[in-house]
């Protein structure tokens, strides 16, 4: 409708046709689409307005349709002028009669149709259908990029999808033709519908590479909607630009199972990350410039400068109430403070070296990994030694995707801590004054933001905070909506970040916990390559080829792999939650090695195993996967979490290194058991448990492949995410911030100046 309506309003095209018919897949209103078609560009003459012309018999002020007008412009080459004995090739299949015309018109689509000894001699036969004779026509596809077969689909207009899935048109906040926001309100309108089912796709330990859990998200959500005809809605994470532009690319999924358009999907979005990236940089900036001016001038100054005269009076702000009311100070009236109620309030004291809130950017970059901040002369000589974290590394990000409402935003962003006073205290960001401005940079960002897949099934895109360090999981608000949307018999299927033991025991551990959501059904991703990696095979490394034992038969090195497969089924089943393997089908694996794969996870407890072809096929290339999801959502479900938070700090890492992980213990390295003491003592002790470890092994060490054993997870420190609501240990040597491959991505990607088109994003 889109592209008519422009090809309508483009003064320098003179006609269109629609090519018929539409679509042999989906169904689509044809008469819609003719009819809109502007009469005066209706070559076809098939619009409402030139057919009725044409039956009136106005020839002249009305397009005649091509084909029955070009058979007219023959007729009138032979010379033969009566026409009123001219018969149509139905008429004669339906009589089945000896023929007398002078003149046979047939459009059958049926070869040798027509037989010599129905006619007369020197009858005149035109065929205007389209016959094939010699056989079968087979066409051969190549294999596309993903972001040409992205362009090849003309997104549904999201207001249009928006109202299929039954939001209001308030509801929505339009970003464009192809993706709006949602508002939250809708979760309040939704709020007596019952939920839909709750599906977590999850994987394997993975090559560097990625197995596919983004392709397979959306090539079941495609199934369940196209082939098992049931409400489904995706919800998964937007990628950051760290990945996009480095090493691993974008995260839209991929081949004929791909969120649309992926350009917009991988780069900017709908700036929510750069919101993100905005407010924690506030945050430190505060920090520092709080603690050059507390060092550089006296408790009186600070107090004018902190609470200025305005219109002869001093006023407190509500976030500096809170303030005094937090230091129980119950006054509010700035007049009435004395000197030592004013040396408490003005004064934050905070420790440089606990300073645990570091600035970010969204682009992998090594060298601000260690940085020294306040260089330059007018800062006095207050240097420090500081970091950058990735964006989707920050505790504002792990807030978004975790809070429940604007309130509750709100709530979590003022209780963030950052640092550390002299005496012990921790300092928040609502000591710091901040609070406030965070909700209002952070305002649009809360709310999810939609698009769609290939197949034009919905898809939330909200928050993306990194897996290996934060709890890797799109938005509790985004799968709330959904939830409500697709209504009790419709799916829900999000995606945890990396393997099961990083990104779905965060789900149910942390995500679960705040949201109240239980799951229904864990997919679980495993490929052939993976599991060859784990069996032993050799190195996979990004942008170099796959060595010979990932694409020839190798049923003993994969079976050796499947011990990793059998281990993260296990880990599923620790929280009571039922599991179906998805096998991603690449073009270089046999079938000998599929059905092995298959085998061996129904015999670790998987409920059903399936192989699947999305990533070429689309949605019917999941649609087995998706039966058995639909039998696996309606087994008994004892979901629980795996510890209770009431336990020590200690005690609950422990549980995840040994359960998870295969960890004989856990060793606090003394940094991390300081922490461990300081947040006990400033009451953080009851927080859940957010590991920040490799992704590329179940211990700590990411060449051990497999199921590795008789080793002690090294805890090097802990910190805080308290507004989240989270403590995140540090395994090994986790950076906090990437950095880019020798080759990044970014060698590939440009912009075409005239087209306007993006290349070489994949």
């Amino acid at each position: 409708m889109r592209r008519v309506m422009e090809v309508n309003e483009d003064s320098k095209i003179h006609g269109l046709i629609v090519q018929l018919p539409l679509d042999s897949v989906h169904t689509i209103n044809t008469e819609r689409i003719i009819n809109s078609v502007a009469p005066e560009k209706d070559v076809d003459g098939l619009t409402s307005i030139n057919a009725g012309k044409l039956a009136r018999g106005d020839l002249g002020d009305c397009f005649i349709p091509c084909t029955p007008n070009g058979c007219m412009e023959l007729i009138k080459q032979t010379g033969e002028t009566n026409t009123s004995r001219l018969q149509s090739g139905c008429q004669l299949i339906k009589k089945i009669m000896y023929f007398v015309s002078n003149i046979l018109v047939t459009g059958i689509g049926k070869p040798e149709m027509v037989h010599g000894e129905w006619l007369k001699d020197g009858a005149i036969v035109i065929d205007c259908g389209i016959n094939t004779i010699t056989g079968i026509l087979f066409v051969h596809f190549s294999l596309c990029s993903d972001v040409t077969i992205s362009r090849s689909c003309v997104p549904k207009p999201i207001e249009c999808l928006a109202e299929e899935v039954g939001l209001f048109s308030d509801e929505v906040e339009l970003y464009g033709r192809t993706k709006a926001k949602v508002q939250l309100k809708t979760i309040d309108r939704l709020q007596t519908q019952p939920d839909g089912k709750y599906v977590v796709v999850t994987g394997i330990t993975p090559t560097p590479l990625g197995e596919g859990k983004s392709t397979t998200t959306i090539g079941l959500v495609q199934a369940l909607g196209a082939h098992l005809k049931l409400n489904a809605f995706a919800c998964v994470r937007q990628p950051s630009q760290g990945p996009t532009f480095g090493i691993k690319g974008g995260a839209a999924g991929g081949g004929y199972s791909q969120v649309i358009p992926m350009e917009e999907f991988n780069l900017h979005l709908t700036g929510d990350i750069h919101a993100i990236t905005a407010a924690n940089n506030l945050v430190a900036a505060a920090i520092d410039a709080r603690m050059f001016h507390e060092a550089t001038q006296s408790d009186k100054a600070l107090f004018n400068r902190l609470v200025p005269l305005t219109g002869g009076q001093r006023k407190f702000s509500p976030v500096q109430i809170n303030r005094l009311e937090k230091l129980g100070i119950k006054k509010t009236d700035p007049s009435m403070l004395t000197e030592e109620e004013i040396t408490r309030f003005v004064r934050l004291d905070i420790d440089p070296e606990s300073i645990t809130w570091q600035r970010v950017l969204d682009t992998n970059d090594r060298f601000l990994r260690k940085i020294t901040i306040g260089q330059s002369p007018t800062e006095k000589g207050f240097t420090r030694t500081a970091q950058f974290d990735i964006t989707v590394a920050s505790e504002i990000m792990a807030v978004l995707a975790l809070t429940t409402s604007l309130a509750d935003m709100k709530e979590r962003l003022a209780k963030m801590v950052v640092a550390t006073s002299r005496s012990g205290q921790p300092v928040t960001t609502e000591d710091l004054g901040v609070c406030g401005a965070l909700t209002v940079l952070m305002r649009d960002a809360i709310k999810p933001n939609l698009m769609q897949t290939l197949e034009g099934n919905p898809v939330f895109v909200h928050a993306g905070p990194f897996a290996n360090i934060a709890h890797g999981n799109s938005s509790i608000l985004a799968d709330k909506i959904a939830l409500k949307l697709v209504g009790p018999q419709g799916f829900v299927v999000t995606e945890a970040g990396f393997g099961a033991d990083i990104g779905m025991e965060k789900f149910f551990n942390i995500k679960c916990r705040h949201s109240g959501l239980k799951p229904h059904v864990v997919v679980l991703v495993a490929t052939v390559r993976a599991l060859k990696m784990h069996g032993g095979g050799p190195t996979v490394t990004a942008g170099t080829p796959l060595p010979k034992e990932y694409i020839e038969e190798n049923l003993a090195l994969l079976e050796a792999g499947c011990s990793n497969m059998r281990k993260q089924v296990e880990n599923a089943q620790l929280f009571g939650v039922p599991v179906v393997v998805a096998v991603n089908a690449f073009k270089t694996d046999t079938k000998a090695e599929l059905d092995l794969i298959c085998k061996l996870a129904k015999e670790a407890g998987a409920f059903d195993a399936v192989h699947c072809s999305h990533w070429a096929d689309g949605g019917a290339g999941a649609a087995d996967l998706a039966r058995a999801v639909q039998k696996a959502a309606d087994l008994p479900n004892s979901f629980k979490f795996l510890y209770d938070i009431e336990l020590p700090i200690a005690d609950k890492i422990r549980i995840i290194a040994q359960k998870i992980y295969g960890a004989d213990d856990i060793e606090l390295l003394p940094e991390a058991q300081h922490k461990v003491d300081l947040y006990s003592k400033q009451g953080f002790a009851n927080l859940p448990i957010c590991m920040a470890k490799t992704h590329l092994s179940l211990s700590h060490d990411a060449e051990k492949k497999g199921v590795p054993t008789g080793f002690v997870l090294p805890i090097r420190d802990i910190r805080a995410s308290v507004g989240a609501g989270f403590l995140y240990p540090l395994v090994g040597t986790m950076p906090t911030i990437p950095g880019l491959p020798t080759r990044p991505c970014f060698y590939d990607i440009d912009l075409d100046t005239e087209s306007g088109e993006v290349h070489g994003l994949f």
